[in-house]
């Protein structure tokens, strides 16, 4: 059977056990196509790019399934159908990724306090950092427009 990867996105003033209820619709729907779901992650409530149906933010929602195609086209009808999912996208993959996505990932590396580990110190600049030496910038009283204004020819007063 193929493989697939499918994420979907609720709306945001669903709680996150309507979430997991929905999930576990789908998860049905796919197991009686002859499916399986081999993962299965939520990854919270985040902010969207854009506005979609007035909703800012978007519970996110992902799928790593081995299921036939008509299975995973009535999983997706059954979603188009429901007003609680903003968006949803299905791809198929050659192979599932084991272990956790780059999302939860990302996800512990915040939990654990990493961030300022890599964002904070900025550590070394290599040559961008300091400037270095500048070398002689020369004399800067020969500069004919700065300094001290003199009246040049034609410049006096009175004339």
């Amino acid at each position: 059977m193929p493989y697939y990867e499918s994420v979907f996105i609720a709306r945001q003033d669903i709680s996150s056990t309507q979430v997991d209820q929905l999930a576990d619709q789908f998860a049905e729907i796919v197991a009686t196509g002859g499916g399986e779901i081999k993962k299965r992650e939520y990854w919270g409530l985040r902010s969207l790019a854009y506005r979609i149906k007035k909703n800012r933010k978007g519970h996110y929602m992902l799928f790593n399934l081995e299921a036939p195609a008509a299975a995973v086209s009535e999983m997706e009808r059954i979603m188009r159908l429901n007003e609680d999912i903003l968006r949803y996208l299905t791809i198929k993959v050659d192979a599932l990724e084991e272990g956790p996505s780059i999302m939860m990932q990302a996800k512990s590396d915040r939990d654990r306090g990493r961030r300022g580990d890599r964002f904070g110190d900025r550590g070394d600049r290599g040559d961008r950092g300091d400037r270095g030496d500048r070398g002689d910038r020369g004399d800067r009283g020969d500069r004919g427009d700065r300094g001290d204004r003199r009246p040049r020819d034609g410049d006096e007063q009175g004339e």
